[in-house]
């Protein structure tokens, strides 16, 4: 056995998975000596740990990050794509796929290096936060790769066609500010104030109305395949079912009470 597959068999759990009392998950991507590199095991351990964020109604957001110095250096394929590369990638699809319809909303905490499946997976969250000084490195074309993670999905979408092709032809790295200025993420901050900035957005999010959240995290994430009449359609379900539930009536009631909304006490 190989130096880096007997590391790769003692390393312990390579997902972590906390949760709050606020309702806040954090899923860790945990391989620090790899920069938190990707494997079959992982991939299967990250879609156990999403199943039980979602099947679990105490969790109100997921953070997703990734242990030491880096969020994630990409693929990092010491043993072979088992059973067989198509079979493995269809399996990371199914990750990706996962975090990005999880019914709550995800924030990616990034510091240091998101490499190329690692920068994909990020962009897989609802939002993107990020230290200034980190590495967004879509260098799939220097290794002679085509995209993936849903990087084919994301990045058209969020900086549009034609500055997707430039970024993925010449494989370009961007720090966090410089992604953050082209509409790549979210926002960048210094490092010392990155987990002061998560912590602030993902309490926010974790009292507001989880169902609400999820509604409009659906509709977002099908509106550019949807006509203008589907969506209007799904508006109004959506409504109807939001103006009979107990957060409206919570939402209401507070307005006229001039206070701020209990949405948990709406569960």
């Amino acid at each position: 056995m190989s130096d880096a597959k007997a590391a790769a068999k003692d390393e312990g759990p390579t997902i972590l998975l906390e949760r709050d009392e606020d309702g806040v998950a954090t899923l860790t991507l945990n391989r620090p000596a790899r920069k938190n590199g990707i494997h079959r095991g992982m991939v299967d351990a990250a879609i156990t740990a999403l199943d039980e964020v979602a099947s679990d109604h105490r969790n109100r957001v997921l953070v997703v990050t990734g242990a030491g110095n880096a969020f994630c250096s990409g693929m990092d394929l010491v043993e072979p794509m088992a059973p067989d590369e198509l079979t493995f990638m269809r399996r990371v699809g199914i990750l990706c796929r996962n975090l990005h319809e999880l019914p709550i909303p995800t924030i990616a905490k990034v510091r240091g290096p998101a490499i190329g499946f690692g920068a994909n997976f990020a962009l897989c969250c609802d939002l993107v936060l990020a230290a200034d000084e980190s590495t967004f490195g879509e260098l799939f074309a220097a290794r002679g790769l085509g995209l993936d993670g849903g990087g084919s999905w994301s990045l058209p979408r969020l900086v549009g066609p034609q500055k997707a092709k430039e970024i993925a032809f010449f494989a370009q790295s961007l720090t966090g500010s410089q992604a953050a200025a082209i509409g790549l993420i979210n926002k960048s901050v210094p490092g010392d104030s990155l987990d002061g900035l998560v912590a602030e957005w993902a309490s926010t999010l974790a009292a507001g109305p989880r169902r609400a959240l999820s509604m409009i995290k659906s509709q977002i994430n099908t509106a550019l395949e949807t006509s203008f009449s589907a969506a209007l359609e799904k508006e109004a379900v959506a409504q109807a079912q939001a103006a009979r539930a107990s957060e409206v009536k919570e939402g209401v009631q507070a307005f006229f009470e001039k206070r701020k909304p209990d949405f948990r006490a709406a569960d």
